[in-house]
């Protein structure tokens, strides 16, 4: 088992940053992928960022790149996106992940991910 706990959202206006913090405990050697999805309100949930833990690999949604960045720190089985240029579009719920599988899958396929956060809101005001 994993657990994921998160730490960071909140709100901000249009144009701010925030960076969220996923934290990992358990058998987290069972896991190769640890990635971000957001939720809006009534629109389906989407993948957003994510990263290989062997490697480093990211990934990104169109709709983030340049924006957003996803980072590591293995030493603290910690999980980090930074969100800059904030737009009101970006308001959702957003949940860290992680998962297994191989690079051949797609990295935003929840099927992949077997463990999941709470969920930490994240507004952004126009």
């Amino acid at each position: 088992q994993v657990q994921l706990v998160e730490f960071g959202g909140g709100s901000v206006q249009a144009g701010g940053s925030l960076r969220l913090s996923c934290a990992a405990s358990g058998n987290t050697g069972s896991t190769t992928i640890m990635a971000w999805f957001r939720q809006p309100p009534v629109k389906e949930r989407e993948g957003v960022a994510a990263i290989y833990t062997d490697g480093g690999s990211t990934y990104y949604a169109d709709s983030v790149k340049g924006r957003f960045t996803i980072s590591q720190d293995n030493a603290k089985n910690t999980v980090y996106l930074q969100m800059n240029s904030l737009k009101p579009e970006d308001t959702a719920m957003y949940v860290c992940a992680a998962g297994g599988g191989s690079r051949s899958v797609d990295p935003f396929n929840p099927l992949r991910f077997g463990y999941w956060a709470q969920g930490t809101q994240v507004t952004v005001s126009s």
